[in-house]
C-alpha cells in the first residue's frame, strides 16, 4: 500500500526543488530518504538541491547513489551527467586522483551513444585539464567543442557554457577583444533567465575570473555584481562565497581593507566544506591586506592556509619575503613560477612585476630589466590599465636602480596616472612614491616633497603602516636637504581632552584600541579634505592646509564624526582643534614660524568638542559654518592679543 504521507512530501519536495528553494528541498528529500528509497531521477535532484545549499559532501554521496541507479536501469547519459557532477565536486575538494577517475567513467559510458548535451559537460571536464597543465591551445579545441555541442544538440545551456569557454581562453591567449566579446554574449544569455541554474552560475564565476585575471576590473565588478544578485534571488549558499572571494579582490584594489578582509575571510568560512581552491584565494586576499598593513604574521599564517588549500601564494609570498629581509628567498621562488611551463601568460604578468620590484633593488638588475621588458610585450598584448601600469612601474624601477633619473619619471608618471585610471589608491601611492625618489634623483626636492607627502598621505588613510613609515624617512631626509622658503598655510592641531583621566579610567589596552580608531577617522578625513599630516604624537595632530576653507571643513568633519559615533556606538573621546592662517617657512616637508606656534596656542585654549579659529582664519575661509562671537585673548609668549572665535556648523547654529 502506498504511504499517502511519503508521496505528498514527495510532491512537496518536487515543488520545492523546481521553485528553486534548495533549503526546504534538502530537508524534505533528507526526510524522505530515510523512510524510504528514492527514484533516480528525484536523488538526481537531492543531490543538486545539497549542492546549492553548499553541503558538498552529501551532494557527492547522492550523486553517487544517483550514478549508480541510472547504470542500474541502463541510462547511460544520466548516469554519465551524475558521473561528470561528482568529477567536478571531488574537483573542489582537490581531489583531483577521484576526479579523474569518475570522469573516464563518463567516458567509457558516453563512448557509444549519440551526441547529447551531455557530452558538453565531458568536453569541459577535458577543457579543464588542459587549463590546469597550461595548455591554451588544447584548452580552446575543447572550448570549440563545448560550444558546437551546444548548437548541434540546441542546448542554450551548453551553447553559453561553450561561449565563455572560448572567451575566457582567447582573453589567456592574449585575443583580448574576441574574447570578452563571447564573455559578455554569454553573460547576456544569463542575465537573461534563460539558463538553467547551474551554467548560470558557472558564466558568472567564470566570466568574472577571467575579467580579474586580465585585470580588467570594471568589467569584473559588474559581472560579479550580477552574480551577487542572481544569488541573492535564488537562496544559493555555496556559490556567493566563490562570489565573495572575487568581490574581496576588486575591494582591496579599490582601498577599502577592512571590507575586503570581512568578504574575504566570511568567503573562506562560506566555501571550507564546499569548494577549497576558491577558499585557498580567500585567505591568500587576507594574507596580501595583511602584508600592506604591516602584520606579517598574519599574512604569513594567511599564506600558509591559502598554499595547504591548493593556492599558490604568489606573488604576495614574496613580497612577504622582501618584507622580511629575505629578498633571495623571494626571488627564487618568484623565478621557479617563471620557469614552470605551466605557467600562463595573465599569471606571469603578475609574477613578473612581483619579481622586478626584488630583482631591481641588488646585483641582479640585469636581470630585472629583461624582466621588465618581458613584462612590457605582455602588458601591450593584453592592454589593460593595470597591466600596463605595472610594466611602467617595473620599467620605473629599474631605471632608478641604474640612476637614470629622466627615463624613471617619464614611466612612473605613467604608472601613476594609469593606476589613479584604475581606481587603485594604494597601487597609486607607490607611483607616487617612486615617482618622488625619481625627482630626487633628479635634484628637484620640492616636486619630490610633494610626490612623497600624497604618497604618505594615501598611506596612511589605507592603513599601509610600513609604506607610511618609509615615506616618512624619505620626506625626513628631504627636509634635512632641502633650504627653507616661505608659504601661506593654514595650520590646523587637534588634541584629545583630558586623555590622562581617559586612560585612567578604560584601561591601557582599551585606550590603544580607542586611539587607534581615533587616528584612523581623523586620517581619513584630513586626506579627503587635501591636508598635509606634518606631525601626529601622542594624541594630536599637526595638519596643514593650502586652503583656509579645507582646514574648516575638516576641523567641523572630525567634530561631526566624532559626534555621529557617540550617537551610534555611545562613546568618543572629545577633541579640541585650533586653527589659524599665516606665513610660515617651509623645511621639506615641515613648517616652522611664529604662525605654527600660534595655531598650537589657539589650539591649547579651545574648550572641550569646540573649535577654535583666528580671525585670520575665518575672514579667510568661504561660507558653510557660523563663527560665534569674537573675542580677543591674551597667548602665552605673544605680546599682542589675538582675536578668536568658535566655528560652528550652519546646521548645529
Amino acid at each position: 500500500m502506498v504511504d499517502t504521507g511519503i508521496v505528498e512530501q514527495l510532491d512537496q519536495a518536487r515543488r520545492a526543488f523546481d521553485g528553486r528553494r534548495w533549503a526546504e528541498a534538502v530537508e524534505l528529500f533528507e526526510r524522505i530518504d530515510a523512510a524510504d528509497d528514492l527514484e533516480r531521477e528525484d536523488l538526481d535532484r537531492y543531490g543538486e538541491a545539497a549542492w546549492w545549499t553548499g553541503q558538498l559532501n552529501t551532494a557527492i554521496t547522492i550523486r553517487e547513489r544517483a550514478h549508480a541507479a541510472h547504470v542500474a536501469a541502463g541510462d547511460p547519459l544520466r548516469a554519465a551527467s551524475a558521473a561528470l557532477s561528482v568529477a567536478a565536486d571531488h574537483s573542489h575538494k582537490l581531489q583531483s586522483s577521484l576526479a579523474g577517475g569518475w570522469v573516464r567513467r563518463a567516458e567509457r559510458l558516453l563512448a557509444d551513444v549519440p551526441e547529447a548535451p551531455v557530452h558538453g559537460y565531458l568536453a569541459r571536464a577535458r577543457l579543464g585539464s588542459a587549463l590546469g597543465a597550461g595548455d591554451l591551445d588544447e584548452a580552446l579545441r575543447q572550448a570549440e567543442e563545448v560550444l558546437s555541442i551546444g548548437v548541434r544538440t540546441g542546448s542554450a545551456d551548453i551553447e553559453a557554457l561553450g561561449l565563455q569557454d572560448k572567451g575566457r581562453v582567447l582573453v589567456a591567449m592574449g585575443e583580448v577583444d574576441d574574447g570578452l566579446a563571447l564573455l559578455d554574449e554569454a553573460i547576456v544569455a544569463a542575465v537573461g533567465g534563460n539558463l538553467n541554474p547551474y551554467p548560470t552560475a558557472i558564466v558568472y564565476c567564470n566570466a568574472t575570473v577571467a575579467c580579474q585575471d586580465l585585470a580588467d576590473y570594471r568589467r569584473a565588478v559588474e559581472f560579479a555584481e550580477a552574480a551577487r544578485q542572481w544569488c541573492d534571488r535564488q537562496a544559493i549558499t555555496g556559490f556567493p562565497g566563490m562570489c565573495r572571494v572575487r568581490r574581496a579582490e576588486v575591494t582591496r584594489l579599490r582601498g577599502s581593507w577592512a571590507e575586503a578582509e570581512t568578504e574575504a575571510r566570511q568567503a573562506c568560512v562560506e566555501l571550507q566544506d564546499f569548494c577549497l581552491d576558491y577558499a585557498g584565494e580567500g585567505f591568500y586576499q587576507v594574507g596580501e591586506i595583511r602584508l600592506r598593513m604591516g602584520d606579517l604574521a598574519a599574512s604569513a599564517e594567511a599564506f600558509r592556509q591559502a598554499h595547504e588549500l591548493g593556492r599558490a601564494p604568489l606573488p604576495g609570498l614574496a613580497l612577504l619575503r622582501l618584507a622580511q629581509g629575505k629578498t633571495a628567498a623571494g626571488i627564487t621562488m618568484l623565478k621557479r613560477a617563471l620557469d614552470d611551463p605551466s605557467t600562463i601568460p595573465l599569471t606571469r604578468a603578475r609574477i613578473l612585476g612581483a619579481y622586478v620590484e626584488l630583482a631591481s633593488g641588488g646585483s641582479t638588475i640585469d636581470d630585472a630589466a629583461e624582466r621588465a621588458a618581458e613584462l612590457q610585450v605582455l602588458a601591450e598584448r593584453f592592454g589593460t590599465h593595470a597591466l600596463l601600469a605595472t610594466a611602467a612601474m617595473a620599467n620605473g624601477q629599474v631605471a632608478l636602480a641604474r640612476s637614470d633619473a629622466v627615463a624613471a619619471t617619464t614611466h612612473l608618471e605613467r604608472a601613476r596616472r594609469l593606476w589613479q585610471e584604475t581606481d587603485a589608491p594604494y597601487e597609486t601611492a607607490r607611483a607616487r612614491e617612486l615617482l618622488g625618489r625619481a625627482h630626487a634623483a633628479a635634484g628637484d626636492a620640492e616636486a619630490a616633497g610633494l610626490e612623497i607627502q600624497a604618497a604618505l598621505a594615501a598611506y596612511r588613510k589605507l592603513g599601509a603602516v610600513p609604506d607610511a613609515d618609509r615615506a616618512e624617512a624619505a620626506l625626513s631626509d628631504l627636509s634635512s636637504e632641502a633650504p627653507s622658503r616661505p608659504v601661506t598655510r593654514t595650520m590646523m592641531f587637534t588634541d584629545i581632552v583630558r586623555s590622562t583621566e581617559l586612560i585612567e579610567a578604560i584601561g591601557d589596552e582599551a585606550w590603544t584600541r580607542l586611539l587607534q580608531w581615533h587616528d584612523r577617522a581623523i586620517r581619513v578625513l584630513i586626506a579627503e579634505h587635501d591636508g598635509e599630516e606634518i606631525h601626529h604624537a601622542g594624541d594630536g595632530f599637526f595638519v596643514a592646509f593650502a586652503d583656509a576653507g579645507r582646514a574648516v571643513s575638516c576641523a567641523i568633519a572630525i567634530q561631526r564624526r566624532l559626534r555621529d559615533h557617540r550617537q551610534e556606538h555611545g562613546f568618543a573621546p572629545s577633541v579640541r582643534i585650533g586653527l589659524h592662517v599665516g606665513d610660515v617657512a617651509q623645511q621639506g616637508a615641515s613648517y616652522e614660524g611664529r604662525a605654527v606656534h600660534l595655531a598650537a596656542r589657539i589650539g591649547a585654549l579651545a574648550a572641550t568638542d569646540e573649535i577654535l579659529a583666528s580671525r585670520d582664519v575665518l575672514d579667510a575661509a568661504p561660507g558653510g559654518f557660523t563663527r560665534g562671537d569674537e573675542r580677543e585673548v591674551q597667548l602665552k609668549g605673544l605680546r599682542e592679543p589675538v582675536a578668536v572665535a568658535t566655528v560652528v556648523e550652519e546646521s548645529r547654529r
